[in-house]
């Protein structure tokens, strides 16, 4: 295990900037936990290559902790926050037991910050840690948060040769485990109203629910349907209704075969539909309407097109003297027009620049090679 040690030492002091004895540590935690499935999985020890698999295993891990280090700690949390809460919703409430989407996130934050506290427990039994250690540095969270994504998609065998998620197991118990609804006027309990009088049928979460429609929408809830709208409106003007009915089961977040189901699917339409689906949405994310995108994903050009600074300076220095100009223009809110006047080109060209530019940032956005998202904020 040597190897894979010095491995995942060398990818975190590349790639982090970490201190030396920050990525020793982390390093040698990866190392363990590799070491420990390939010694206690049968099909690794029986496919004499245990070496290939503690490598890939280890890359996996390490690939993992550098995706959320790179986000930081901010879009880090909300990273996790997002996935774990995707696939808890359909099970987070009894079947039976009708309740409006912002009515479910509110148990999901609940559901979810016990859940968290269960996963640090668990890094810590597992990495023979002491019950006061806690995630200090980015690095530190980044492994945390990692081990928080695995936790959970841990793959638990039930009756009958079946098996599911840690998570969803969690989430169904604790959906079981919620007081049933109890009947009452809150404007009668403010005032004091005796138990002989009239009382409306108002249940709990229901008072819960009107409260928070009372609340101000965030802008981020703003933003983000309108980009539902307008990503609607776009599949339907090009006549992909089926792409556009899809795109609306997605939102309910129904598994794949709930989805064959109402559309009438096989899995091989549903795969082709998926990524015909796909092909739109990036289109619509890097041309159609990039602006709305990116100003939801908070990539906008006023955020450097979300890069940070290291990443900018990377950007700008990739990009032709051709491609700098037209950043420079796009910056001044120029149109696609005029900037195609003073490049002397077409709009349509310029359209097809721009998108390329997008495209390159975005692959940054998202680069985990060695060293290329390297953060310094430790």
């Amino acid at each position: 295990m040597e190897a894979v040690f010095q491995l995942i030492l060398g990818e975190l002091k590349q790639s982090t900037h970490s201190s030396e004895q920050k990525c020793r540590e982390v390093a040698t935690r990866i190392t363990e936990e590799v070491d420990r499935i390939c010694s206690e999985s049968q099909r690794i020890q029986a496919s004499g290559d245990i070496e290939a698999w503690s490598i890939s295993l280890a890359r996996h891990r390490l690939k993992q902790c550098l995706k959320y280090h790179q986000l930081g700690s901010h879009r880090g949390r909300v990273e996790l926050h997002s996935g774990l809460s995707a696939v808890v919703y359909r099970y987070i409430t009894p079947p039976q037991v009708q309740s409006s989407y912002q009515a479910r996130l509110t148990l999901i934050e609940d559901f979810l910050q016990g859940f968290y506290i269960e996963s640090l427990n668990a890094f810590r039994r597992e990495n023979q840690l002491p019950p006061t250690y806690r995630p200090r540095t980015l690095l530190e969270l980044a492994e945390y948060m990692a081990f928080t994504e695995r936790y959970g998609k841990r793959r638990i065998p039930l009756p009958g040769r079946r098996s599911q998620q840690l998570i969803i197991l969690r989430a169904q118990t604790f959906s079981q485990q919620q007081p049933p609804e109890t009947m009452v006027d809150i404007e009668q309990a403010a005032e004091g109203g005796g138990e002989g009088e009239n009382r409306s049928a108002v249940s709990l979460p229901q008072v819960r629910e009107q409260m928070m429609a009372q609340e101000p929408e965030l802008p981020e809830d703003t933003l983000r349907k309108k980009v539902i709208k307008e990503l609607m409106r776009y599949l339907e003007e090009r006549q992909q209704q089926d792409c556009a009915d899809y795109f609306a089961l997605r939102l309910q977040d129904l598994p794949a075969n709930e989805i064959e189901a109402i559309l009438g699917l096989t899995p091989r339409q549903r795969d082709y539909l998926q990524q015909r689906f796909k092909y739109h949405l990036i289109r619509f994310a890097l041309s159609h309407n990039w602006e709305l995108v990116h100003q939801w994903l908070e990539a906008d050009l006023e955020r450097n097109l979300g890069l940070t600074p290291q990443e900018w300076q990377m950007f700008q220095t990739n990009i032709t003297p051709q491609q700098q100009e037209l950043l420079q223009l796009k910056q001044k809110g120029m149109d696609d027009k005029a900037i195609a006047q003073i490049l002397s080109c077409t709009p349509t060209q310029v359209q097809k620049q721009w998108t390329k530019l997008l495209e390159q940032a975005w692959e940054i956005r998202n680069n985990l090679i060695s060293g290329a998202g390297a953060l310094t904020d430790e």
